[in-house]
């Protein structure tokens, strides 16, 4: 690779995240440790980083003093890699001239009980990513034309629903479903819970609408049978019969569905007793039943409903709890005594997880007289026949283990959401990863939900995990808004953190290509020999490839030889801490207007202390507040080394606060 030039005006901010880092960490020492680094020539202490009031001084920072990085040693770079990213690109610095330094989560939080330690870690870290960010590169992101088409995998009544919505968003939609109907799980039912809707009246709903809309193609007793290309230009190979089609698109929505628990022979009396049925097979039951409820051409007059079969087991496959089968189960009893007289319900629990709005359930189930007793993982019910009676056999954990026998007439077996049986196929066509649930994983739960590692590959619905019919809609719909924004520009922009080939050094091998996963690399004819070719749409930058090749000639863009040698070079330099360790009042040393990234309330307190010390009920009549929001915040700057107490007011009843080792503070 070629040789870069280290960068020679450097700012490095160094933030107290409110106390969070300033609490364990001494940062006004390390302020004064990093500045005397080669290249840098800002060194600054920040209350908060993220504020507007910071990013604004940052900008006019790059520019006066012709900055040409930074480094922000703050929380973790998820929460605000763009926003300083941002900032970078705002005050004319490349954004890939940045680099964000966790001393949150990966010091003091995880040091809090060693500050000392926690500081000479969080110097080290810092010293790091000054000497990675001296030799970044002014990166420009990649440009991919795109395909306004988008496939959808699966047409329940999450691909129904996310369908439509991109449909009326301009794009051409390709639904595709491997039964030979539309619909799902959801068309199998009909009383839903809460609202009472007919499930197949809502996908006869959803259909027409699909029927109206002109751009959405539906295909019914359709596989995939191979993917190709990237982000963008997806090639999908679709087979319906003995005919394959090749549909052409920018992105893809996985909305596989699940396949409801099975119950393996011999499971709480499964196909060994008759009356011994999963909840799925009760609900059909209960929908074809008329004015009497029977089953086995016997009248059922008292029901034993078994949860979690299935599920949350501590030694089997399904660890997790599927979220649903409280409510369904309940909501199922409900139902029975709408619709049938006099059938006694008894509930055999391990927990009830009738969450939100559907507790309301749980509380009318109780007033039917429906009996709920709880049983333990290590001592689940026992089903067996006793001559012509069906027995249940349960050690209630509500009176102290006592066993019971219920004499019933149907036991029902409340099973939960498993992962479908394609779903392997699926993931190993798209290359999507599972979690240890065998679900489909996406990137982040909280921050990128609905994406997968894939580019241009989203998920929707319950085949990333147990979800009702309604969160499983709004999943879709946040992966068609996602895919939209995508979809809808010619041009789609990528980051260029990826793989990169010396052409010069490389000698084709082959070995980086056998350990992608994402299929980017392959071989290419230049300059008269074969060398390796990295395909920019595919790379996931995973680096991978890197620590393979015997001739070093491909490398990780942001994390080349010179940046990883700098950070671990930075890491290992001795720290040498001149003051005893503890935390540093916020803003220290700063330019006299210490509090400019605070609150504005913590603004107008400290003005108010400004030339003496005042009591709570007097700081709250001065600013017309409320005393109680007085005392909170009042409380919250002492704990941040911000205002200490000045001793009782004349009449001992109340402590007076001054601002602690502050100076002159505007409102």
């Amino acid at each position: 690779m070629e040789k870069k030039e280290k960068k020679e005006r450097i700012g490095v901010y160094i933030c107290h995240c409110g106390g969070n880092i300033s609490d364990y960490v001494d940062v006004a020492q390390i302020k004064d440790i990093v500045k005397n680094e080669e290249g840098v020539i800002i060194s600054k202490n920040v209350m908060f980083a993220c504020a507007d009031s910071n990013q604004k001084e940052m900008i006019k920072d790059i520019e006066n003093e012709k900055l040409d990085a930074i480094v922000v040693a703050s929380c973790s770079p998820k929460l605000h890699l763009h926003t300083f990213r941002n900032v970078a690109l705002r005050g004319g610095i490349n954004p890939y001239n940045y680099t964000q330094v966790n001393i949150r989560e990966q010091c003091s939080w995880a040091h809090s009980d060693t500050p000392k330690e926690a500081t000479q870690k969080a110097a080290g870290l810092i010293r790091a990513g000054i000497n990675k960010v001296s030799f970044s590169e002014a990166l420009e992101n990649i440009e991919v034309s795109s395909t306004r088409a988008v496939v959808i995998i699966g047409a329940g009544v999450s691909g129904m629903r996310a369908s439509i919505d991109l449909a009326k968003m301009g794009n051409q939609v390709y639904l595709i479903e491997k039964e030979n109907s539309i619909g799902g799980n959801i068309s199998k039912w009909k009383d839903l819970f809460i609202t009472g809707q007919k499930g197949n009246t809502i996908i006869e709903a959803l259909g027409k609408q699909i029927r109206e809309l002109t751009n959405i193609t539906v295909f019914t007793s359709a596989t995939i049978e191979k993917v190709s290309g990237s982000l963008g230009n997806f090639i999908v190979q679709v087979k319906i019969g003995s005919e394959i089609l090749n549909l052409k698109s920018g992105a893809i929505l996985v909305t596989t569905g699940f396949d409801s628990y099975i119950p393996k022979e011999g499971e709480f009396g499964y196909k060994t007793y008759p009356c011994v049925i999963t909840l799925p097979e009760f609900r059909e039951l209960i929908d074809n039943s008329r004015e009497t409820l029977i089953y086995n051409n016997r009248k059922v007059n008292s029901i034993a409903y078994i949860y979690c079969v299935g599920m949350r087991q501590t030694k089997g496959e399904n660890k997790y709890c599927s979220r649903v089968c409280c409510t369904t189960a309940i909501h199922s009893s409900l139902l029975v005594h709408e619709k049938f007289n006099e059938v006694q319900a008894y509930h055999l629990y391990r927990d009830i997880r009738t969450y939100g709005k559907q507790e309301l359930l749980y509380e009318r189930s109780s007033k039917s007289s429906d009996i709920y007793l709880k049983y333990d993982e290590k001592a689940p019910p026992v089903v067996e026949i006793a001559g012509s009676k069906l027995l249940v056999k349960v050690k209630d954990e509500l009176t102290k283990r006592q066993e019971l026998v219920l004499e019933t007439d149907l036991v029902v077996l409340v099973t939960g959401m498993v992962p479908r049986s394609d779903s392997r196929q699926i993931s190993a066509l798209l290359k999507i990863p599972v979690g240890n649930d065998k679900f489909f994983n996406e990137i982040h739960p909280k921050l990128r939900p609905v994406e997968t590692v894939i580019n241009g590959v989203f998920l929707g619905g319950s085949c990333q995990g147990p979800k009702n019919i309604s969160e499983s809609v709004q999943s879709a719909l946040s992966a068609a808004v996602k895919i939209n924004a995508l979809t809808k520009n010619p041009t789609i922009q990528l980051e260029p953190i990826i793989a990169r080939v010396n052409f010069d050094a490389c000698i084709w091998c082959g070995k980086c290509a056998e350990v992608c996963e994402y299929d980017a690399i392959h071989p290419l004819e230049m300059y008269g020999k074969t060398v390796a070719s990295v395909n920019e749409a595919v790379c996931k930058g995973c680096g991978m490839c890197t620590p393979v090749c015997p001739s070093d000639a491909i490398d990780m863009a942001q994390y080349s030889n010179n940046e990883i040698e700098g950070m671990i070079d930075g890491f290992l330099e001795k720290v040498e801490l001149e003051k005893a360790e503890g935390t540093s009042a916020p803003g220290e040393g700063e330019d006299g207007n210490t509090m400019k990234d605070m609150p504005q309330i913590w603004r107008q307190l400290a003005a108010c202390l400004d030339k003496e010390s005042k009591t709570i009920p007097a700081l709250a009549k001065e600013l017309d507040l409320n005393p109680e929001l007085v005392t909170y915040h009042m409380m919250t700057m002492n704990k941040y080394n911000l205002v200490e107490a000045d001793g009782l007011d004349d009449s001992d009843e109340y402590y007076a606060y001054k601002l602690k080792n502050l100076p002159h503070v505007e409102n």
